[in-house]
């Protein structure tokens, strides 16, 4: 495998398990506001609807077609509505809840805690997100990988959202890198694999859900992190 001198990596889905940090809180807040009295027959109820309404508006606030301030609220706000739940100060309550909680639970995809402790030692590594800055650095924090990563670069620092390449060229910028020099990891092939290749970054494209289909352009594809630590210390 090539050596790399900068390692850049996508964070939800890809370092941090955004999924299980999501469900688990969705399952406490349908507890704690008492949501099967409002006609939602379960927490697993929730969170397939919650999933669903919140990759549809994902979509279009990377397209640019929503502010955060909406998608925060809209996305709680619609899901309620396939309850048929009217609740405009519920869904704010719950906004405001899962973007208190959510950000703060540890969870991370196995293996990862152990490459980026034995990868810092001789790599410099960063971070390139589409998420919202403010709560990204909590993620970081609060699952205690912050130390490890010289630049964190959102989509709204740098005006831009992958998979545009501008990106990926400010943060080899701001990390004073060559993209030849450089690694993007990351699980989605349209965002972080597909954009880095545009930027000339190489990828790695971590495929770790069941369905999801490899980027057969990727320089190199892996299912977990035990995998990618031995590629690249091969």
């Amino acid at each position: 495998m090539k050596r790399y001198r900068h390692i850049f990596f996508d964070l939800d889905h890809t370092l941090w398990d955004f999924r299980a940090n999501s469900r688990a809180t969705l399952r406490e807040l349908y507890a704690d506001l008492a949501l099967a009295g409002q006609g939602i027959g379960s927490a697993q109820e929730l969170i397939e609807s919650y999933e669903e309404v919140n990759a549809g508006l994902w979509r279009s606030y990377e397209a640019g077609r929503i502010p955060k301030e909406v998608l925060r609220v809209l996305r709680f706000r619609d899901t309620l509505g396939r309850f048929g739940v009217r609740g405009g100060r519920l869904a704010e309550r719950m906004a405001t809840a899962y973007l208190d909680r959510c950000p703060r639970k540890p969870a991370l995809h196995g293996g990862v805690r152990a490459l980026l402790e034995d990868l810092a030692t001789d790599h410099r590594l960063h971070i390139i997100t589409n998420g919202f800055k403010e709560v990204q650095r909590v993620k970081l924090a609060c699952s205690g990988i912050e130390r490890h990563f010289d630049v964190v670069l959102t989509s709204e620092e740098a005006a831009a959202a992958k998979p545009d390449p501008r990106i990926f060229r400010r943060a080899l910028e701001l990390a004073g890198a060559q993209a030849q020099e450089s690694l993007m990891v990351g699980d989605d092939a349209r965002n972080d694999t597909g954009g880095a290749r545009a930027a000339g970054l190489d990828q790695a494209h971590f495929v770790e859900e069941a369905g999801t289909v490899p980027d057969p352009e990727a320089t190199y594809r892996f299912t977990h992190y035990g995998e990618l630590h031995r590629l690249l210390r091969g």
